[in-house]
């Protein structure tokens, strides 16, 4: 009598259905932009007056532009901001007489 071998091979499917990944999930940090000091507020020397990206306000008399476009007085005194060339606008600070 002839015995008969033979190998049972069962294959087993993942019993977790694949998630997908999501493009969501990511946001940057805050810059803060914008008005630091309104218009008639005191100003100290190196006092941030405006955060910007680019020329939004421009610099006026006794205040200076950092490379990042930052806007800061370079004086004591009240800033102003004032329209010019039509739809530009531009901020000075104006010193106080003693």
């Amino acid at each position: 009598m002839k015995k008969i071998w033979f190998h049972l091979d069962l294959q087993f499917f993942a019993s977790k259905k694949g998630v997908g990944s999501t493009k969501n999930g990511r946001d940057s940090n805050p810059k803060f932009l914008g008005a630091k000091l309104a218009d008639g507020q005191q100003a100290k020397t190196g006092q941030i007056i405006y955060r910007q990206r680019g020329n939004k306000i421009w610099p006026g008399k006794n205040v200076g532009q950092g490379k990042d476009d930052t806007l800061f007085a370079l004086a004591d005194g009240i800033v102003r901001y004032t329209k010019f060339l039509g739809n530009k606008t531009k901020v000075s600070v104006v010193e106080q007489s003693k």
